[in-house]
């Protein structure tokens, strides 16, 4: 526990119905008392029991209502930060709460530092490094499968992952030990057994790294660049995945100038969608900066929607931008698929883009979008994610711990049978407190602070 009172906006600056004020220590009760007047006169908020509300006026020094407000309760340890909690519902706006917030610091309350609500939780034990890292991750996601991995990993689902990967070293450790402690008694470790055991335990931390890198997808995003030549469909194309009218469509080549981009959820992976102007060599200076532009955002994107136009056939001048872009990954859209008239026979396609994805389409009629849709998850997470494979987030601190951890284990496998038992539990037990990090047994103050550094003050 720690010995002083902190104090924090908790919600979002600016107007609205709710603003709250979080208090988070020993004597934090004791102190609102000295400036909330219940309604009620009967009732004594010291005296409150945990987790109520009580109605009631925030009073300044001369006892003038500065604001009605809903004062909640949360006595220790069932709270937030395992501490005696209050959280001051105000009336939303920036005015009453800085005003509600200045009032309480006049009561010897410290106002808070980045994250120390959530730092306190960590450091008190209701939380372990992993969760606490989480709370920032359901903050910052993009979409429903972000959120569903950052709340999977705040409900404790890494710490029991890495809980059953510590446990496992820990025999194999207490199996050393033993025969280094009792050689007559024990004699030597099974080292099959140590073997197969050392392999499995490779097999899972591979599996988490595999399960990380994954989900950083739909934690990161991905960006993707719509390219073609003037006038093939591009801003109708943005505008049918935004579903809304982003980019304006005319029939006069060169409208779009430079890059128009909007943030689209598709198949729970956030995307960065950029429409770029048309590749084409033009005289016009501005059109020409425009294509330039769209040259170096197709350089950098992560992935590349490639339009042609079934009704025009295929230029040299679309043929000069796909040898452009054929090193990228890519898929080709072959719009315009409601016309009875196509240009563009199977034969032509197959020659071509053997080796990437075709999609026939109609922006026009909303042809093939689903089928878009699907391709872009699948080339994203290259076919390998099943409904059945393991889905956790493992940021950068995580994912070095595992890989230090993974390098004693392979340690441990090449020396087995020929080092001294000694040796073998020097890595067995470099391992344990690799993963130990990852839930924050074995976590040095500076590391603790740059958890936590990112956090926005009240959380």
């Amino acid at each position: 526990m720690f010995g002083d009172d902190i104090a924090a906006i908790a919600t979002a600056p600016g107007e609205g119905g709710i603003a709250i004020i979080r208090l988070s220590g020993n004597e934090v009760i004791n102190k609102i008392s000295r400036v909330f007047q219940p309604h009620l006169a009967d009732v004594n908020i010291k005296e409150r029991k945990t987790h109520t509300l009580t109605l009631g006026w925030i009073v300044d020094r001369n006892g003038e209502k500065i604001d009605e407000v809903l004062l909640g309760i949360m006595r220790a340890p069932a709270s937030y930060t395992s501490e005696d909690v209050v959280e001051i519902n105000c009336h939303g706006g920036t005015l009453p709460a800085r005003k509600c917030l200045e009032r309480v610091l006049e009561l010897g309350v410290r106002l808070a530092e980045p994250g120390e609500f959530t730092r306190r939780a960590f450091l008190n034990g209701r939380l372990d490094a992993s969760q606490a890292e989480a709370v920032i991750e359901v903050i910052r996601a993009k979409t429903e499968k972000g959120l569903k991995l950052a709340m999977s990993q705040l409900t404790g689902k890494n710490r029991q992952l890495i809980d059953s990967l510590e446990e496992r070293l820990l025999a194999l450790n207490a199996m050393l030990e033993a025969s280094l402690d009792f050689p007559d008694d024990v004699g030597e470790p099974d080292y099959d057994e140590f073997e197969q055991s050392l392999k499995e335990i490779l097999l899972n931390i591979d599996k988490l790294l595999e399960a990380g890198q994954r989900a950083d997808i739909y934690r990161e995003g991905i960006s993707i660049a719509i390219c073609g030549k003037p006038n093939v469909g591009k801003s109708s194309l943005l505008n049918a995945l935004l579903r809304k009218e982003k980019a304006i469509v005319s029939s006069i080549p060169g409208t779009t100038r430079d890059i128009i981009e909007d943030y689209v959820n598709v198949k729970g992976i956030p995307v960065r969608l950029m429409d770029t102007a048309g590749i084409r060599l033009t005289e016009d200076l501005v059109e020409r900066i425009g294509v330039e532009r769209a040259q170096e955002v197709i350089d950098n994107a992560d992935l590349v929607i490639f339009l042609l136009d079934l009704g025009a056939g295929i230029s040299d001048e679309d043929m000069e931008i796909f040898k452009k872009i054929e090193k990228k990954n890519i898929i080709v859209l072959l719009n315009k698929e409601d016309l009875e008239e196509k240009r563009l026979s199977e034969e032509d396609l197959n020659k071509l883009f053997s080796r990437v994805k075709t999609i026939r389409a109609s922006i026009k009629e909303d042809i093939g979008l689903a089928e878009l849709e699907e391709s872009i998850e699948n080339i994203v997470l290259s076919g390998k994610l099943r409904t059945d494979d393991l889905e956790i987030i493992i940021n950068l601190r995580q994912k070095n711990a595992l890989m230090r951890a993974k390098k004693h284990v392979e340690d441990t496998l090449a020396l087995l049978g020929e080092m001294p038992l000694d040796c073998l539990d020097v890595d067995i037990w470099g391992a344990v407190e690799a993963l130990g990090e990852i839930s924050g047994k074995n976590l040095k103050e500076e590391v603790i602070d740059r958890i936590f550094q990112d956090f926005c003050i009240g959380k």
